[in-house]
Order: structure tokens, then C-alpha cells, then sequence
């Protein structure tokens, strides 16, 4: 009779060498692109949406490479002091691997990456703890952009309606969110309803690396906390 494949017991080891080799081929990886291409730049990120990423990514991919995840494993792989670094002044951009960031490796030209990364801004959806970006108030009175449905959700999230001849209508006035302050999970999912989108994706350059020079592009950036960090 066949041994049964359910409750099969995983070694915790093979799960631990697994997670090992895999940081060991992203470090391998980044070795090699930065070999390969011509210029590596540090950049941040906030309000992050995959999805455009993803595209934005596959957008450059002909002559570039991304790299996100541990900035831990992307200093090793470049090198975290003069001494262990693969490439001369690669140590600084290691430095520079803190907080929100990624490695952004091209043979593109400098001014067509400042060009394409300044530009780019999707708007989206603010997420629950997002700070609102204006306030938001509906009026007592009619909301027409709901189906009576959505009633019994609408009070669910704070709001004060109630059904008037089929009709969801708001008894008082409701402030959405406030300016400057964080937004709570029903108003983000108000919000959404609404259609009002407060988040917006951008990216920005920190430095660029070439063999030839490292560039600071942030102004609160300077050399010494590229010495310092």
C-alpha cells in the first residue's frame, strides 16, 4: 500500500538552507549586473504599488535591471567598505541602501534615467494610515453615487445614513478625514467609494555610480553621510 503524502514532516533545516541559497544567488545576481552595466543608482520609493512597478520594470527591462528586497543583501553583494567592495566607490551606494530603497542597474543614458524617474507618478487608493492629503466632508443631505444596498456597509463604516424612499441619504453632515491626520480603515474604504485617490507612487534617485564618478542627487545627502553611514 502506497505511503500517504499528507501530514509529511519538513525538515526545518532544508527550509533554512533553501532561504540561504536564495540570498546567495540575489547576491550573485547583483555581482553580475553590476558588471554588466554601466551605471547602478540608488533610489527610494513611497506609497509602493507593485503593479505599476511591475510595469515600470518591465518598461526598462531591454537595458536595465531592478533589485528590491533586504538592503542588507544588497550591501553584502556590493560591498560594504572600500575593502570588500566588486567595483571601486561601489561601498558609497551600499551606504545609501536604508529605509524604502532599491538598486536600479542600466546602461541607459544619465539623462534619460533622471528623465524617466522623475516623471514617473501614479496615483492611487490611500491605504488604511496613510496621512489624507485634504479634508474630506459630505454634506447632510441625498448620496446619488449609492444603491440603496450600500446602506447597511455605509453605516458599518461610521456614517450616518439612512434610506429615504429608496434613497441613501447622509441625516448630518460627515467628515470623511482630516488633512495632515491619519486615515482610519473605514475611511479608506470611504474613500475608495468615492473614487478619491490620495496616494501617490513616485520614485526618487539618490545616487548614481559610474566608474568614472558617484553622484549625489538628494540635497539633505552629503559625503559625509555616505562616510558616516
Amino acid at each position: 500500500m502506497p505511503k500517504s503524502k499528507r501530514n509529511k514532516i519538513v525538515s526545518l533545516s532544508k527550509t533554512k538552507k533553501k532561504g540561504k541559497e536564495h540570498k546567495e544567488q540575489i547576491v550573485k545576481s547583483i555581482k553580475e549586473a553590476a558588471e554588466n552595466y554601466s551605471s547602478v543608482y540608488v533610489f527610494s520609493f513611497e506609497n509602493m504599488r507593485n503593479l505599476k512597478f511591475k510595469e515600470f520594470r518591465e518598461q526598462l527591462k531591454p537595458t536595465s535591471r531592478f533589485f528590491l528586497g533586504s538592503n542588507k543583501v544588497m550591501q553584502v553583494a556590493l560591498g560594504r567598505s572600500a575593502s570588500d567592495e566588486i567595483r571601486p566607490g561601489l561601498h558609497k551606494v551600499s551606504k545609501l541602501l536604508r529605509g524604502d530603497t532599491g538598486l536600479f542597474l542600466t546602461n541607459m543614458a544619465r539623462e534619460e534615467v533622471e528623465s524617466l524617474f522623475n516623471k514617473f507618478e501614479e496615483t492611487d487608493f490611500a491605504r488604511t494610515g496613510s496621512i489624507a492629503t485634504e479634508k474630506v466632508e459630505l454634506l447632510e443631505g441625498p448620496l446619488d453615487q449609492f444603491t440603496h444596498e450600500m446602506e447597511p456597509f455605509l453605516r458599518k463604516q461610521g456614517m450616518p445614513v439612512r434610506l429615504n424612499k429608496g434613497v441613501v441619504e447622509l441625516v448630518s453632515d460627515f467628515v470623511v478625514c482630516e488633512e495632515g491626520k491619519p486615515l482610519s480603515p473605514e475611511s479608506a474604504r470611504i474613500l475608495r467609494l468615492l473614487g478619491v485617490k490620495m496616494a501617490t507612487f513616485r520614485l526618487h534617485l539618490i545616487c548614481r555610480w559610474s566608474p568614472e564618478d558617484f553622484e549625489l542627487y538628494k540635497e539633505a545627502l552629503g559625503e559625509s553621510d555616505v562616510e558616516s553611514a
